[in-house]
């Protein structure tokens, strides 16, 4: 008989409810012991039950080693969050990075045929260059990869074609003796006999 939905909510019988958290707990653990063993990963479990007792499962290492994991990490994102949420840090990315458009456009300006380039000073232009030198890399190495790629399957399609010349080679080698063969079946065959009387073969 298929056992009916728990509803989520307080279980009011003391027994039951011992009952209950007993086996819910036996569960939880193994499942995380499952999850460390099929997945390699590093499970950490803290139960504490109504009357204040601890049950805990740590796999590779020990509970407090695992808790200090944890403040590591979010000691780190935080203070990453708190980077991020920081208006000068903010104010600075946002200045930089409208240093970096303004070369850009002044880049494309002077490819695009404005040659007064008496406004940029030394900095710029180096950093200009150096960007230049990133574009032309990028578009060579992008280059290089199609040209391996359409390489690459003309060297597939050489393949297929080749193959597929053998077998039809092969299919006109056994046409053409199948042919032989049926041409030497339908000779007739004379028998040659000599008579004595004439002398010659019929």
């Amino acid at each position: 008989m298929p056992r009916g939905k728990v509803q989520m909510r307080r279980i009011e019988n003391p027994v039951h409810r011992q009952v209950t958290f007993c086996k819910r707990r036996m569960g939880l653990l193994k499942k995380a012991k499952e999850l460390s063993v099929l997945c390699d990963a590093d499970v950490g479990v803290m139960v504490f039950s109504p009357h204040g007792k601890i049950y805990e499962l740590a796999t590779n290492g020990n509970m407090q080693g695992l808790i200090e994991r944890y403040k590591g990490n979010n000691t780190e994102a935080q203070g990453e969050s708190s980077k991020q949420n920081n208006p000068q840090v903010i104010q600075q990315e946002v200045l930089l990075l409208r240093q970096e458009i303004d070369l850009l456009q002044n880049g494309l300006r002077y490819m695009y045929g404005a040659k007064d380039m008496d406004h940029m000073n030394l900095h710029e232009l180096q950093a200009l260059e150096i960007n230049l030198e990133i574009w032309v890399h990028n578009i060579r190495s992008t280059k290089m990869q199609i040209i391996a790629g359409e390489i690459e399957m003309l060297k597939n399609k050489e393949g297929i074609l080749k193959a597929t010349n053998d077998i039809l080679q092969e299919r006109v080698i056994e046409q053409s003796g199948f042919l032989d063969t049926g041409s030497n079946m339908m000779m007739p065959q004379f028998a040659f006999h000599r008579t004595m009387e004439s002398g010659h073969y019929f």
